[in-house]
């Protein structure tokens, strides 16, 4: 489940992009609001810089919800807006605008289609195929972890019992290896965040890459990109790690592509009171189940 502040993120998506009112175009479109609400960008901009200026995880939070928004049901209203990444000096891209949510709330069993911080390479390839998403995609929406934290739940098993093998993931190198056992313990509760950049760890840059080249990857799922043998990830990674261009121009188109993935519009769908639920169980669940998330699946402010 989302993290109480990834919810309260979402809504205020929402109350910008989904609670305005519709124009007569059904297609998702860059100016979908201009006459209903033409300075939506600079609201949305000035909201997130605000936010971010008190807890920088929160852009990455945002990355992270499109990513399980797009995977688990298709993009429902939380569009990421070019501003996320902008404001982290990353890249700036064109959004389509005009998604309206599903008329089922979010499911558990959704989520079996995300991908997991524990999986090889050809997982994720298969998980993203699934999604209409090619290897390239897969390793520039990877680069997403060049900001945000993650609990030690997530990859503690790379620092002392690997595939049961009660020793060290050897892919990890062996400095970064004793820095995140300083903050993991063995046996320790698994809720301790660390950076998944130990460089720029709230900057959106293309040192994720270069993290991976030096066996710097935090999680499995990172590092399989660079040391799996033989895998066409490898020249892509290369590729990213020495031109920041190329990384941002291929982030940017994969971005937008998730973000088509199993769109509504037009009188599809709903418009969302609280993004968690449908309208018909928001008055009754929303807030008390709002109150009561914690982010359970580790990463909370990440892909």
């Amino acid at each position: 489940m989302k993290s109480i502040a990834t919810s309260l993120l979402c809504v205020v998506l929402l109350v910008l992009l989904g609670g305005i009112p519709f124009s007569s175009n059904a297609q998702l479109s860059p100016t979908f609001y201009s006459k209903t609400c033409p300075n939506v960008s600079s609201i949305v901009t000035n909201v997130l810089t605000n936010v971010s200026k008190t807890d920088p995880r929160m852009l990455a939070s945002l990355v992270r919800l499109h990513f399980h928004d797009c995977f688990v049901q298709g993009c429902d209203a939380s569009v990421l807006l070019n501003n996320t990444a902008t404001i982290a000096q990353g890249p700036s891209w064109t959004v389509p605008l005009g998604r309206r949510d599903s008329l089922t709330a979010n499911q558990t069993l959704a989520n079996q289609n995300l991908p997991a911080p524990f999986d090889t390479l050809d997982k994720l390839k298969s998980a993203f195929a699934a999604q209409g998403l090619n290897t390239t995609d897969l390793v520039a929406l990877s680069g997403a972890h060049t900001f945000g934290r993650a609990h030690c739940s997530l990859f503690v098993s790379r620092l002392y019992n690997f595939s049961s093998t009660g020793s060290p993931d050897p892919t990890l190198n062996t400095t970064y290896l004793q820095q995140l056992r300083k903050i993991c313990p063995n046996g320790g509760p698994g809720t301790n965040l660390t950076n998944f950049d130990p460089t720029t760890p709230d900057k959106f840059d293309k040192n994720y890459y270069s993290n991976l080249q030096v066996k710097n990857g935090l999680l499995q799922s990172d590092q399989e990109l660079f040391s799996t043998s033989g895998a066409d990830t490898i020249t892509i990674v290369n590729k990213f790690s020495s031109d920041q261009n190329a990384f941002f121009e291929s982030f940017k188109a994969a971005i937008i592509k998730m973000g088509n993935i199993g769109v509504l519009t037009g009188t599809k769908g709903e418009i969302r009171k609280q993004c968690n639920f449908v309208n018909s169980k928001s008055a009754e669940l929303g807030l008390a189940t709002m109150a009561q998330e914690s982010s359970e699946d580790g990463i909370v402010s990440s892909i």
